[in-house]
């Protein structure tokens, strides 16, 4: 698996798209108060599942634990996303998981 790129390594690389993660990102959507960070946290870590994108899932793993996730609730999400966005989806998930 390719490593995901973290904020300075992104900033070093695409610092507009780096500013942009920062300010409308993180500092906008997740901040809404329609949904908790936590909820936000469970929605990402569903989303990314069931499109693959697997480098993002260690990063968002420890931001969702941060966000009060805990391993066993994390557990769950991929074992029902299993049956929503693919075995292998949820198998790659739980991949990530394991590097933790």
């Amino acid at each position: 698996m390719t490593k995901s790129l973290d904020r300075e390594t992104l900033a070093r690389v695409a610092p507009r798209l780096a500013e942009l993660s920062q300010d409308l990102l993180f500092n906008d959507i997740w901040k809404r108060e329609a949904l908790s960070p936590r909820e936000r946290s469970l929605v990402t870590l569903g989303a990314l599942t069931a499109l693959g994108r697997v480098q993002q899932l260690p990063w968002h793993i420890r931001f969702a634990q941060q966000n009060g996730l805990t391993r066993e609730e994390i557990v769950e999400a991929f074992t029902h996303l299993a049956f929503y966005a693919g075995w292998p989806a949820a198998v790659s998930a739980f991949e990530c998981l394991e590097e933790e």
